[in-house]
């Protein structure tokens, strides 16, 4: 896996922190940074996601990926998921994710609440290489809701 992630500041005034990576997939993902009010210049203009979001968002796809191909696996009709992700970091640098929650809302027909508490299992104990390595650093508690379609 590899990706080139390039400054897309004004070279010239040397301002603003925004980026653009590409992966070897080819894709195209912006970041930016927090506008800096204190040191006009040095901070971003808000026209993208901080790169710790992406991170998160990252996790949060890599973990509803797992969940809901578990539960297709287990033959179970999942017509949505999606999860909530909340975070904490640490005050100061390194800035790591020290608590994160994850709340899923997956919806299906007939799906017994004790597969969907087992998927999320499965994934944050073998699966999702991303919720695993931010457990290193971060306390990852999950709650989910259960709709029946």
């Amino acid at each position: 896996m590899e990706c080139t992630v390039s400054w897309t500041g004004n070279a010239g005034t040397r301002s603003g922190m925004g980026f653009v990576a590409e992966t070897g997939s080819g894709h195209i993902l912006a970041m930016d940074g927090a506008p800096d009010a204190a040191r006009p210049g040095n901070g971003g203009q808000n026209l993208a996601p901080r790169p710790m979001e992406t991170v998160l968002a990252g996790t949060g796809g890599c973990t509803a990926y797992d969940v809901v191909l578990i539960l297709k696996r287990g033959r179970h009709e999942v017509e949505r998921c999606s999860v909530k992700l909340t975070s904490e970091r640490a005050e100061k640098d390194p800035k790591v994710f020290t608590k994160i929650h994850m709340h899923f809302t997956v919806a299906g027909r007939g799906i017994p609440p004790a597969a969907v508490e087992r998927a999320i299992a499965l994934s944050h104990e073998n699966y999702c290489s991303a919720s695993i390595m931010l457990a290193k650093t971060a306390q990852i508690t999950t709650s989910f809701e259960l709709i029946d379609a």
